[in-house]
């Protein structure tokens, strides 16, 4: 008895350490003055030899958020997390919102099914040493992003080339598209021909959401097409979908070449 009970507290102590925390996590934290009326929060992880890189979103929704890059370490034996928050990498916010830069301290639990991060926070305002009024936070595992909705790519050229075709059989499909809610173009039948236009991006532009809305569904219902978008010498393809009451959407993000010298 006393040899199966050693085996079974040393296999509980080889889960813990070998608890693997990386994945998707959406919660909510405490912020006093905060710019959202609800402050929730998704993080990104991904953990390799106990180090974590990745990125948060603190938002309202999808379309009110703030983006960073995230470091930081994983102590599997206590199976808690030291993270930080880095640069800012996108933002979507109102004018007169304050971003705040936080470190978190979370410790991972079970509760049944439900995986749980749950800890504290403190950070400074960005760009001052201005402190935030620390917080809690509380945060559950989920499948996949809540930002999944809309592509997100970085880019660190200056200019893009956007091609759109239409999906398949071509049945009429008209597009307009906007860049950062601004038209772009309007009204262009999609066809087998690209309908190509340029959005630039730069550290003075770091962000440029492009949507495409459809004028109308074509005979084929919903407004399909491929976007095939040039950036440098990297190419992308996306399929987008848009109906009469939703738009789709792509994110470019810029973020500066790292110098392999």
């Amino acid at each position: 008895m006393r040899l199966t009970i050693a085996v079974l507290l040393c296999l509980g102590h080889l889960y813990s350490e070998a608890q693997d925390v990386s994945g998707f996590w959406k919660g909510t934290l405490t912020m006093n003055g905060g710019c959202f009326p609800q402050n929730h929060i998704e993080l990104q992880v991904t953990i390799k030899d106990n180090n974590v890189q990745g990125n948060s979103y603190h938002y309202l929704d999808i379309h009110n958020y703030v983006k960073k890059k995230l470091t930081g370490s994983y102590d599997p034996a206590q199976k808690k997390l030291n993270l930080q928050e880095g640069i800012v990498t996108t933002f979507k916010i109102p004018s007169h919102c304050i971003v705040c830069i936080k470190n978190y301290e979370l410790a991972y639990s079970r509760e049944g099914n439900k995986e749980i991060l749950t800890g504290t926070w403190t950070g400074h305002v960005m760009n001052t040493q201005t402190e935030c009024q620390p917080g809690t936070i509380v945060l559950s595992r989920i499948k996949e992003s809540a930002f999944k909705e809309i592509p997100e790519i970085a880019v660190d050229t200056g200019e893009i080339r956007l091609d759109f075709y239409d999906n398949g059989e071509i049945d009429g499909d008209s597009i307009s598209v906007l860049v950062n809610k601004r038209l772009l173009l309007s009204h262009q039948i999609l066809t087998a021909k690209p309908i190509t236009t340029y959005v630039k991006i730069d550290p003075q532009n770091t962000l440029q959401e492009i949507e495409m809305v459809a004028e109308n569904l074509g005979s084929i219902p919903p407004n399909t097409a491929i976007l095939i978008i040039t950036a440098g010498k990297k190419r992308y393809r996306l399929f987008l979908t848009s109906t009469e009451t939703k738009s789709a959407m792509v994110r470019f993000v810029y973020e500066a070449a790292i110098d392999s010298d």
